[in-house]
């Protein structure tokens, strides 16, 4: 049988409607039944999507978990009543609801066993990530998946290329998991692992080296790595933790449930269930394929700041101590370093900094923000005393909730005015002003920039004598044992062999050349390998002129402004949003494309904000197909869901360049076979970071371009036809597969359609 990631072992356990002896890989398409669906404070818009599509009881009400996490601290009257709205849906559908102060909704999904070893568990939320920690293959969803998973208890979801991250070493005394996740996005910051999922993997040694804590830390924070998961193997550090949190609950069965409004914790969390697990817990295959690989050698890393303003800047912290910046603020905050044990290593700063049982104060003028990610949290952490000994130093405690992380609340950062924080996201305005600086990092180093008044760490970590810097790379044997390197060698030897076979394959059968897809055999994507079926009404085939826009990092505002998105009227009007379309690249877009043009851009279209008009609009002009050297992930997301088609060919976009780069007549050429990579420059991750700058060709006088050549896509054969003009060269290339579940979802008018076709069958 194929060797499987344990990505793909757990997208396998969780496919619906697979063909007989299917075996799931990195590129596919499948009908996805997440075990787990959990939606925040966004659950009423999801809420008012899923009424608006015909539904009205939810499919499966145990797989769906309802949190009110991310403005807690809002008592307005408008936000009471959205939160009662929420809870009362949850109450009506039967489905487990944790209410305002209960805890950050990610917290819970883990702490309340939701987020289960070797399952998918997914929620409207980028940090959805963190369910990784424990073993879980947890990723985002938009708010139309989410509203299809309640309805029908199914979406879709193609499997991203898949890393693998192998840790050596152990980690030094005063190096901790959030070190560890601030280095990597800092050292690794060439989008390495953009729109990867990420499997983390070392000696039983090294993982040992990693609590479960500290694997939360790292796995929430993948997410602005660039990932769209972070999953930490199933071994016997995380066995322990889950014994731990069995015995805990069931000494609490007797007890009322956490949340008057949830079913009890030890419904999930209890031994037989653990016993089950155990018997047969999941593992990647040894020869499983992974599209990159990159190596850390945890003995080698000491305290890292990420920051200002940015998670691709990672100093040491000896380097930030010699510099003597002076804080305003701290923030000890987040659903990714405020448990128990956080907030206990915080403490015993303080602690140990106690003179004749005296808890010292926090520097003068220093604001110090505590709030824990759950209130299981926050008591086990005044059981301990450690609660109090904060509270003692002068901190400033808030609700169980998201708070400052993400700009809601008390304690924002005012102009003018440095901060530091143990969460996961330092962009510009992020926390408050945008005239603001912040930093992240350990809660040890934010308790100890708090009590100095500056960034500062609580001299621990001591930098051996030998030290002589980071050990990292990427691909390549550094990282293995001898056996590992032996049969990474063999494994390495036996895929050139196939993938020199499938190209043989491929040039007996197609034009120019076929290119292989990140994470896929190229033997699969081989047109010799058979033919995609095609759905009754569904086009075998896709044909239009090109219409050229060649930019980078052409992001969701300049598809569609923000101006006009939240105006009701315009953007449920076609003409309208047609006649706006592209505006903020060029405003002559409009008048240029016609309808039936395919619309071809470069690398990372589509990045930036969620908004779903950036894909409407471009249908609402008549494209049906855009063509681009990636995509950003939501973009592409929101495209299927609402029936505009795109796929990747980055050779297209070096042949536009190499033939419209100084001119906007059409040309023609001849295709080159130089291997096509995204620029190194595109640094856009999931969703939330501000994209990187629009890049526009100076030399081209007209930024939208008819090129008079056509473009193909025959989905039966997965490939592409371009021909570059008249008397041009014509060249073909294999693409990835376009299956009939995604079919369907495109037939139907995008993801509501097919909900309500689903409703209907029912």
């Amino acid at each position: 049988m194929t060797p499987q990631t344990l990505t793909e072992k757990i997208v396998q356990a969780h496919s619906q409607n697979l063909a007989e002896g299917k075996v799931v890989r990195s590129g596919d398409y499948v009908s996805l039944a997440p075990h787990r669906c959990m939606t925040h404070d966004n659950s009423w818009p999801v809420a008012t999507k899923f009424m608006s599509i015909g539904a009205s009881k939810i499919h499966d009400p145990s797989q769906i978990v309802m949190t009110l996490d991310h403005d807690v601290q809002n008592k307005s009257d408008k936000n009471l009543k959205k939160y009662q709205q929420i809870e009362s849906f949850a109450k009506n559908q039967g489905v487990d609801f944790y209410p305002a102060g209960r805890g950050i909704g990610h917290q819970i999904m883990v702490e309340e066993g939701y987020a289960w070893p070797g399952t998918m568990a997914v929620a409207s939320d980028s940090h959805s990530n963190m369910y990784g920690g424990v073993g879980c293959l947890g990723t985002p969803v938009v708010r139309t998946d989410a509203a299809s998973i309640w309805a029908t208890g199914r979406t879709w979801w193609q499997i991203p290329p898949i890393a693998k991250v192998t840790f050596t070493g152990v980690l030094p005394e005063g190096v901790t998991g959030k070190d560890v996740i601030v280095a990597l996005c800092g050292l690794f910051n060439e989008d390495e692992v953009l729109n990867h999922a990420i499997e983390f993997t070392g000696t039983e040694e090294t993982m040992k080296s990693l609590p479960v804590d500290d694997r939360l830390a790292i796995a929430n924070m993948t997410t602005e790595w660039g990932a769209l998961s972070g999953l930490f193997p199933i071994d016997d550090m995380l066995k322990g933790w889950l014994r731990s949190q069995a015995t805990e609950a069931a000494m609490n069965s007797a007890n009322p449930p956490s949340s008057p409004t949830a079913s009890l914790t030890s419904s999930r969390f209890n031994h037989q269930r653990l016993d089950d697990l155990f018997a047969d817990p999941l593992a990647a295959d040894k020869g499983a394929s992974y599209a990159k690989e990159l190596y850390l050698d945890l003995s080698s890393l000491q305290p890292y700041v990420s920051g200002p303003n940015s998670v691709k800047v990672a100093t040491p912290l000896s380097e930030l101590e010699a510099q003597d910046i002076k804080i305003n603020k701290a923030y000890l905050v987040s659903c990714t370093n405020s448990r128990r044990s956080d907030i206990a290593a915080a403490a015993k700063v303080f602690k140990d900094a106690t003179v004749d049982g005296q808890v010292p104060s926090i520097a003068e003028g220093v604001n110090f923000y505590i709030s824990a990610a759950s209130l299981p949290e926050q008591i086990a952490a005044e059981e301990q005393g450690d609660w109090q000994t904060l509270l003692a130093a002068g901190a400033q405690p808030l609700p169980s909730g998201c708070g400052p992380c993400i700009g809601l609340g008390t304690g924002l950062l005012e102009p003018g005015e440095v901060g530091i924080s143990a969460s996961n996201r330092n962009f510009k305005g992020r926390m408050g002003s945008t005239d603001a600086k912040a930093y992240l990092s350990s809660p040890e180093i934010v308790a100890a920039s708090a009590l100095k008044g500056k960034i500062a760490g609580p001299g621990i970590y001591q930098q051996p004598k030998e030290w002589e810097g980071v050990v990292k790379g990427e691909g390549g044997y550094a990282s293995f044992s001898m056996e590992d390197a032996l049969e990474k060698l063999v494994n390495d030897a036996e895929a050139a062999v196939k993938e020199a076979e499938a190209r043989l394959e491929g040039a007996s059968g197609l034009e120019g050349s076929h290119e292989r897809l990140a994470g896929q055999d190229a033997a699969d994507q081989s047109s010799a390998g058979g033919l995609t079926e095609i759905l009754p009404g569904f086009p075998e085939k896709v044909t239009g002129e090109i219409v050229w826009c060649d930019a980078d990092n052409v992001n969701t505002d300049a598809i569609y402004p923000g101006k006009y998105t939240y105006d009701d009227a315009f953007s449920s009007d076609p003409t309208k949003m047609a006649s706006v379309t592209m505006e903020n690249y060029d405003p002559t877009f409009s008048s240029i494309a016609k309808k039936g043009d395919i619309l071809v851009s470069g690398f990372n279209f589509g990045c930036g904000s969620s908004r779903e008009q950036a894909a409407t609009a471009i249908l609402a002009k008549g494209i049906p197909l855009v063509v681009s050297g990636s995509f950003g992930n939501i973009f592409s997301r929101n495209s299927i869901n609402n029936a505009l088609m795109g796929v990747e060919v980055p050779k297209l976009i070096s042949r536009l360049r190499e033939s419209f780069s100084a001119s906007s007549q059409p040309a023609t050429g001849s295709a080159g076979t130089e291997p096509i990579t995204e620029p190194d420059e595109n640094r856009q991750s999931l969703d939330s970071p501000p994209p990187a700058p629009e890049s526009k060709p100076k030399a081209q006088k007209a930024l939208t371009v008819r090129t008079g050549w056509s473009f193909t896509w025959d989905v039966r054969r997965s490939q592409v036809v371009v021909q570059e003009g008249e008397g041009g060269d014509s060249w073909t290339q294999a693409v990835g597969e376009l299956p009939p579940n995604v079919q369907e979802i495109i037939a139907r008018g995008g993801l509501e359609g097919w909900v309500r076709g689903e409703i209907g069958k029912a």
